[in-house]
């Protein structure tokens, strides 16, 4: 029985070290996380190749997990191997060949307060298979976004660069925003009206075949998908240049897109009814993701190095 996209009430989910049955992976309705948010979490794939399954930069996710916990004073009571170990196992005791990875730690059931000293923290991985995050079209023919009216949370409030779960609110404002405004996606501002990042991606522009995209003090994420499109872009011998960008900037590009795990790499189109790059996918943004959907796909040996067998 499908309950949402991609969820199925059979399987395994890894819960603190063993497996349960996925109707069975459950928490007390006090535990600390639930009531004040105060979680960590990461967002993985694996891809289905010719070459058999791989699981795209699953060190360097699992490196931000735990930077991530360190952020909130939260101690992963397992070792980093013990975890990638446990997301292969997962995958493994499913079944699946390609999926969506959701790792999450969060400070579990002892007491409620703000202070979670003395609160367990629990670990949890589930796998389930996940298509298109902005849809089967997104990557081809692009999205319409508009500027959120919410800005994006500021370094001087809390660790924008941990994947934490609290965190998520803002984002979750900013896209239903969107959609009660008939766009596909959302676009935050930081709190100095310079271009952010999306709900879940990083988000660039292509000006004259330069790619520019928002510097670390605008509030963005560290993503590791961001951080991949850098190095190939790079590598393919274009200009990357990480800078505040304004909004004027980014409705004046040639083209713009949004990068990510769930998202991969998809074409914005429009932004607030401005079209980008005459609507259309760009020659910039259509060379890269043919590299980078190559890479994901174990057909670039260089880029060998980023996907871990299952």
């Amino acid at each position: 029985m499908v309950m949402a996209e991609g969820f199925t009430d059979e399987g395994k989910i890894w819960y603190n070290g063993a497996f349960v049955d996925w109707k069975e992976a459950k928490v007390h309705v006090l535990v600390h996380g639930l009531h004040y948010g105060s979680g960590v979490f990461e967002g993985i794939r694996c891809y289905a190749t010719e070459k058999g399954s791989f699981i795209f930069r699953l060190r360097e996710h699992v490196d931000r997990f735990y930077r991530s916990a360190q952020s909130y004073k939260m101690e992963i009571p397992y070792a980093k191997d013990v975890i990638e170990e446990s997301i292969k196992a997962t995958i493994r005791i499913n079944g699946l060949d390609a999926c969506y990875i959701r790792p999450i730690a969060f400070y579990g059931y002892h007491h409620l307060g703000l202070n979670p000293i003395g609160c367990p923290v629990d670990c949890v991985i589930a796998v389930w298979p996940w298509s298109a995050y902005l849809g089967e079209e997104a990557s081809e023919g692009g999205i319409r976004c508009t500027f959120s009216t919410w800005r994006r949370i500021d370094p001087s409030t809390l660790p924008i660069t941990a994947k934490a779960t609290g965190h998520y609110l803002n984002s979750i404002l900013a896209s239903l925003d969107a959609k009660e405004r008939g766009f596909d996606e959302a676009i935050l501002l930081d709190t100095k009206g310079y271009v952010a990042e999306g709900p879940g991606e990083n988000i660039f522009a292509v000006k004259n075949a330069t790619l520019y995209t928002p510097e670390a003090r605008s509030s963005v994420l560290p993503g590791i998908t961001k951080a991949s499109i850098i190095e190939l872009a790079r590598d393919m011998g274009y200009k990357v240049v990480e800078k505040r960008i304004t909004k004027a900037e980014l409705l004046d590009a040639d083209e713009a897109f949004f990068t990510g795990t769930a998202a991969e790499m998809a074409p914005i189109r429009e932004i607030d009814n401005v079209l980008i790059g005459g609507g259309k996918k760009g020659e910039v943004t259509s060379v890269l993701q043919r590299k980078f959907f190559d890479v994901l796909n174990a057909r670039e040996e260089k880029y060998m190095k980023w996907l871990a067998p299952v």
